[in-house]
């Protein structure tokens, strides 16, 4: 008999690196090609948990439409067991849950925003029911004036007042400055690391709100992954899916990655954009695609779409 164990066990060895080692030497599946292959175990009544005592048999029928996952390639990350069993008792020890795309606890705003191309599996630290919160999303350089900062900061605060939870990437200037604004006025947070989890979980930044259970970590990187700009862009749509809107704070134009996620967002439609009506260019061109302008005297949060060029205010 299958068990929710078994599914999560499964689809970490398909999708998953256990060590820094790992790295340079398997490939795991993309959430696409995880999707992908899913869908095929689905359709013959198959599930990831199924290839834990019958991988053989099953792979034998295995044909990648698109020509890149292997037979080779899938017996490979399955034959990883060991190394999945190390990683898990280190990261247990060390505070870190982990949760597949078939978990109850899954956030929904991911499964009905991204469908197959979800995360297959997110790793956290701190209150997993977060996962689940109504949430405003808040997005900006790392480099950032004090203003800017001052903003983000009240804005957050005004989430938190409204009963959201601010949702952010973890990183440095515009991130911090909401999650920490929404913790010291009794809020809620939730960050969406690219890197890092197992020393973010050990801040001192991070300490009081993960112990006050007001704050909750998560990433669909394995918990010691280094930073890669990749996996940061990559990152992003994750914030805007989770969010029932998100602030852009200040971007630049046309390039990094709080440009590279809106001007996404912009296109996917995955929320409303909240784009600070001010001189910053980067800014400025992101209202001309169509973001929704947001003044600073903004007091009421609304989860609906308004016309592009209706301030908000």
């Amino acid at each position: 008999m299958q068990t929710t164990d078994d599914i999560l066990q499964a689809t970490l060895l398909l999708t998953t690196y256990f060590n820094k080692k790992e790295v340079k030497e398997v490939k795991p599946l993309t959430p696409t090609e995880y999707g992908r292959f899913a869908i095929w175990l689905h359709q013959r009544g198959f599930t990831p948990a199924s290839l834990l005592s019958h991988a053989g048999d099953i792979l034998a029928n295995w044909s990648d439409p698109k020509g890149k996952i292997k037979t080779q390639r899938i017996q490979a990350l399955l034959a990883r067991k060991v190394s999945m069993a190390f990683a898990l008792e280190s990261w247990e020890q060390a505070g870190v849950w982990v949760i597949s795309r078939a978990s109850r606890a899954y956030p929904r705003r991911l499964r009905e925003a991204l469908g197959d191309s979800r995360p297959p599996v997110l790793f956290g630290v701190g209150n997993q029911a977060l996962l689940n919160t109504r949430s405003v999303g808040f997005v900006g350089s790392r480099e950032v004036a004090e203003d800017d900062e001052a903003f983000a900061r009240s804005k957050a605060e005004l989430a938190v007042s409204q009963g959201y939870c601010v949702v952010s990437g973890g990183a440095a200037g515009v991130d911090q400055a909401a999650m920490l604004a929404a913790l010291a006025c009794g809020g809620l947070s939730l960050g969406i690391l690219s890197d890092s989890l197992l020393k973010s979980a050990t801040s001192k930044i991070y300490r009081e709100g993960l112990r006050s259970n007001c704050l909750a970590l998560v990433s669909p990187f394995y918990p010691e992954a280094g930073f890669s700009t990749g996996n940061a862009m990559a990152r992003n749509k994750y914030i805007y899916a989770m969010s029932e809107s998100v602030v852009v704070v200040k971007s630049d134009l046309e390039k990094g990655g709080t440009w590279a996620g809106a001007s996404e967002n912009l296109r996917k439609q995955w929320a409303p954009l909240l784009v600070r009506d001010c001189p910053y260019a980067g800014n400025q061109a992101l209202l001309n695609l169509g973001g929704i302008p947001f003044a600073d005297s903004f007091t009421v949060f609304q989860p609906v779409v308004r016309p592009a060029g209706e301030l908000f205010d």
